[in-house]
């Protein structure tokens, strides 16, 4: 629209140029038939004049402007012949005026000079002889007046219109501009908002809000295909969620049909090597004890698969009470070293003045001993593992547990407390632990994470704030 502003302005003010060169020029011409009508009428004049100055003086010297004026005269008519060839009116009137001033030369001028004329009357003969070639030139020079106003006032007004226009075609840019910009907002920025604002929609996962935006130009089909993307990814997204759904529900099913066959065979494991059937030789005490172990680590599967299960489901209930750091830390320690028979110190850092947190005490203590257990299992020999809890920035707590072993890749981070990934130095476990952590931290609206270091170690924490939940 811009563009056929501009171009509209350009081709009428080219127009309007040529009509005032053009009004200009028919003013120019009609100034030059005037000019020409009026050295016409002083030529015979002066023809005239000389006529009068003949009779009265009978001096040959007194037709010098008779004679002169005929040579004007001839020089005009031809000029005004030329001028007025396009014009049939005037030209009409230029041959009246011919005939008037050629009988006027033949009945009256030419006797004066010859000497033939009558003497009585001769003056009143000749003024009414030449009196009408003054009439036609004098009309010649009216018509071209009328003329010359008719067209000064055409000039005028092709002057005031292209004045305004020079005014107004400014103005009818800057509103082009505008709807130009309009349009632009409505074609592009409201658009693109609103894919903005879809796509903070789908970020969050919520495949279902539409584009619905349909126009022909490139946008329209980007928000189609995105549309149909989106439409796409509900659909396998649907789709993976049923999947999980029923994969979930078959191994919290597997996991609850398990749990009392390995119960039932850790009781008499346990009754076979205390005795209870009778005396058990070296070598199948080792059979058994292994065994017993074996049967341990399923059931510490089978307890986790259960637990994440019932987080997943939202069916795990959760007592809170005040919770006493040090009380959680020492049972966790004790715990930890009766399990892994391990010469790893322990530390604890509990800061002053805590903020009272709520939590469900024996979940949390299960956090704990999991990251216990984990730095453990990467530590060496009279290496050290510290626990700390102290005020998160939240105004909730932040407690931690740091190791010096290996430490973690950054790449492999991200992935720590996702569902069945290897921990650090884990070898044979489902990889559940750490997810585990995240639920229940989660459950108590809490974060978790970890700061690693290749060859330094890391240090696994997790805050509560203060504001959770209360049984």
């Amino acid at each position: 629209m811009l563009v056929i502003l501009v171009l509209a302005r350009a081709g009428l003010g080219l127009w309007l140029d040529f009509r005032r060169q053009d009004a200009s020029s028919w003013v120019r011409h009609t100034l030059q038939v005037q000019s020409q009508a009026e050295l016409l009428l002083n030529a015979a004049l002066d023809q005239e004049t000389g006529i009068r100055g003949y009779l009265l003086t009978n001096a040959e010297s007194s037709l010098e402007p008779y004679k002169s004026g005929q040579i004007d005269f001839n020089k005009a008519l031809a000029l005004l012949y030329n001028l007025v060839a396009d014009n049939p009116a005037q030209l009409h009137r230029l041959n009246e005026i011919v005939v008037l001033y050629n009988r006027w030369q033949r009945e009256y001028a030419q006797l004066v000079v010859l000497g033939a004329a009558p003497e009585s009357n001769t003056t009143l003969a000749g003024k009414l002889l030449f009196d009408p070639l003054r009439s036609q030139v004098m009309a010649m020079l009216q018509h071209e007046e009328e003329l010359l106003a008719r067209r000064n006032q055409q000039l005028h007004r092709l002057d005031q219109t292209f004045h305004i226009f020079n005014i107004l075609a400014p103005v009818l840019i800057l509103v082009g501009f505008g709807c130009n910009l309009w349009l632009l907002h409505r074609r592009v920025e409201v658009p693109l908002s609103q894919l903005a604002s879809v796509a903070k929609t789908w970020e969050t996962g919520q495949m279902e809000p539409r584009l619905n935006f349909q126009t022909a130009d490139e946008i329209g089909q980007l928000a189609q295909i995105l549309d149909r993307m989106a439409s796409e990814i509900d659909l396998r997204q649907t789709r993976s969620d049923e999947r999980n759904r029923q994969l979930d529900d078959l191994i919290a099913s597997l996991s609850h049909d398990l749990r009392t066959p390995l119960l039932a065979m850790r009781g008499t494991l346990r009754s076979m090597l205390n005795g209870a059937f009778g005396e058990v030789s070296d070598p199948w005490r080792e059979v058994l004890e292994e065994y017993y172990q074996t049967n341990e680590d399923l059931l510490k599967l089978v307890e986790a698969l259960l637990e994440v299960s019932r987080y997943e489901a939202g069916s795990k209930n959760l007592i809170y009470e005040p919770l006493d750091w040090n009380k959680i830390f020492t049972k966790a320690i004790h715990q930890e070293r009766i399990a892994s028979n391990s010469k790893v110190h322990f530390e604890c850092k509990i800061a002053p003045q805590l903020p009272t947190v709520y939590g469900d005490e024996l979940e949390i203590r299960r956090v704990i001993q999991n990251l216990l257990s984990n730095a453990v299992r990467v530590s060496k020999p009279d290496d050290l593992v510290w626990l700390e809890v102290t005020a998160a920035e939240n105004s909730g707590v932040k407690v931690s547990v740091s190791d010096r072993g290996c430490g973690i890749a950054l790449q492999e981070q991200e992935y720590l407390f996702h569902r069945f990934i290897q921990g650090r130095g884990r070898r044979g476990g489902a990889g559940l632990g750490l997810y585990l952590c995240r639920q229940i931290v989660e459950a108590h609206h809490g974060t978790i994470g970890v700061d690693s270091t290749l060859g330094k170690g890391s240090t696994f924490w997790f805050t509560l704030p203060t504001t959770a939940n209360r049984a």
